[in-house]
C-alpha cells in the first residue's frame, strides 16, 4: 500500500509522500564497553548503511535523552549539520511523536531525510555506579503533590492496572499471560536478553514490585539503540530496499497528576490511534503487526483496547489464547518487546525498527510474520506510550 490510496492523511494528500527507507539496532542487551554517544553511532551508521544512501542526503535530525543541548550535541558526534531539528521529549512515545513530526516536515518540503537516532547504556551505567534507579522524575511542579508521598512511576501504573482489574474484572493471569507470549515471541529473537520460555505460574511466584505487578510483569532494563531514517519519496528509487511508507500518525498528550487523568481505564492512544487509522485510511482489522510499548503489562493490555483490537474492558480476555504470539491473530510485540528483548530507556524508537523489519519480511527465521498463503504482512501500527499514560504517538506504517 502507498499512502494517498485512501483517506485524509495530513502527511501524504497534495504533498511528497514519505518512506523510511533505513533501520538499524546498535548493540543491545549487555554493553558494557560503550557510550550512549557510540551507540548513537552505531546505530545512525548502520542505518545509513542499510538504506543505500549517502550521508549528505540528512539534513534533518531527531534525537533526545542524551546531551544537555540534544540533539545539537548529537549532530556534532555524528559530523551532521542539520537544518531541521527536533528534540521533543515525551518518554517512551517520543519516537512515535518525532516520526510524526519528522514525515509532516518532509511531506511539506521543510526537509529531505531525518535520522531519529536513540542509544542509553541505561543498564550499564547502574551496574558500574555511574547513576542509581530512579523512583519518580522529579519533585517539582505538579509532581510535588505525590512524590512526598512515594507515589512511584511503577505506583502509577499498578494503580491504573488495579482500576482496570476493579472496572472490568481482568486477571492477573490474563495479565501475566501477556508477558509469557512476549517471551515466547522474543525465544525467537537472538538479540533479545531473555529468551528462555516462561509460564503463568512463573510470572505470578515472582518478587512483588508493586501490587499487582511482580518483577515479570515489567520491562527488563537494557542498554542499546537504534535508528530509523525516513526520506522523501523522490530518494526511495535509489535506496537499497523496498519503501515502507508512513500513511498515518496521530499523538495525544492526557495528564502528569493521577489527579487529572480522568479514568485509569484509558490512555491517550484512544486518540493518537483513531487519528493515525484515520489519517491513514485504515483500521484496526487491517492491521498485520502491532508493535506496542510494554514497560508494563497493563500497558500492552489497555493500548489494545485504545486502538480499537478490541472493546474497553476486554483486553484480558483478547490477550489470551496465544492471539499476541508470533503465529496468534495479533502478533504484537514480534521481537519480544521490553518485557524480554530489550528496553534502554524510551523504546519507541525500537517499535518503528521492528515493524518495519516485519514488513520488509527481514525478521529471520522464526520470527518473521506470514499471511495467509505465505504472504508478508502489509500493515503495521507502532504506538509509543510516555511516562504514565501521560503521552501517546501512533505511527501506521505500510509495505510498498
Amino acid at each position: 500500500m502507498t499512502p494517498g490510496t485512501s483517506g485524509a492523511s495530513a502527511v501524504t494528500t497534495g504533498r511528497r509522500k514519505v518512506a523510511v527507507v533505513g533501520v538499524a539496532l546498535a548493540d543491545c542487551g549487555r554493553v558494557d564497553e560503550a557510550t550512549p554517544y557510540t551507540l548513537h553511532a552505531q546505530a545512525a551508521r548502520r542505518a545509513l548503511a542499510d538504506s543505500g544512501l549517502d550521508r549528505s542526503v540528512i539534513d534533518g535530525l531527531a534525537s533526545a535523552g542524551l546531551g544537555t543541548l540534544a540533539p545539537v550535541e548529537v549532530a556534532e558526534y555524528l559530523g551532521l549539520r542539520p537544518t531541521w531539528t527536533d528534540s521533543t521529549s515525551v518518554g517512551g512515545s517520543t519516537w512515535e511523536v518525532m516520526a510524526a513530526h519528522a514525515a509532516d516536515a518532509i511531506a511539506a518540503g521543510h526537509a529531505n531525510a531525518v535520522l531519529l537516532v536513540y542509544g542509553s547504556t541505561a543498564r550499564a551505567d547502574i551496574k558500574a555506579g555511574r547513576r542509581t534507579s530512579n523512583l519518580s522524575f522529579g519533585a517539582r511542579g505538579p509532581l510535588q503533590f505525590e512524590v512526598p508521598y512515594g507515589h512511584t512511576l511503577i505506583a502509577k501504573y499498578a494503580m491504573a492496572a488495579r482500576r482496570h482489574m476493579h472496572e472490568y474484572g481482568t486477571t492477573l493471569e490474563q495479565l501475566a499471560d501477556i508477558a509469557v507470549q512476549a517471551r515466547a515471541n522474543a525465544a525467537h529473537n537472538p538479540d533479545a536478553m531473555y529468551r528462555a520460555p516462561i509460564t503463568v505460574d512463573d510470572v505470578l511466584g515472582g518478587p512483588m514490585i508493586a501490587d499487582p505487578f511482580t518483577k515479570l510483569h515489567c520491562c527488563i532494563r537494557s542498554d542499546g539503540g537504534c535508528a530509523v531514517l525516513l526520506a522523501a519519496e523522490e530518494y526511495v528509487p535509489d535506496t537499497a530496499k523496498a519503501p515502507v511508507w508512513v500513511l498515518g500518525s496521530g499523538t495525544a498528550v492526557s495528564h502528569t497528576s493521577m489527579s487529572q487523568w480522568d479514568d485509569f481505564t484509558v490512555s491517550p492512544a484512544a486518540v493518537s490511534g483513531r487519528a493515525a487509522f484515520e489519517r491513514a485510511g485504515v483500521g484496526p482489522g487491517d492491521v498485520d503487526v502491532a508493535e506496542l510499548y510494554d514497560a508494563f503489562t497493563y500497558m500492552t493490555l489497555v493500548t489494545l483496547e485504545d486502538l480499537g483490537f478490541c472493546g474497553k474492558g476486554e483486553g484480558g480476555a483478547f490477550a489470551e489464547k496465544d492471539r499476541l504470539t508470533l503465529g496468534g491473530e495479533l502478533p504484537v510485540n514480534t521481537d519480544g518487546g521490553g518485557l524480554s528483548a530489550c528496553h534502554p530507556g524510551m523504546r519507541g524508537l525500537f517499535l518503528l525498527v521492528e515493524a518495519v523489519r516485519q514488513l520488509r519480511g527481514e525478521a529471520g527465521e522464526g520470527r518473521q510474520v506470514r499471511k495467509a498463503g505465505g504472504r508478508l504482512p502489509e500493515i503495521a501500527v507502532a504506538s509509543g506510550t510516555g511516562g504514565w499514560f501521560c503521552s501517546s504517538g501512533t505511527v501506521v506504517l505500510g509495505r510498498g
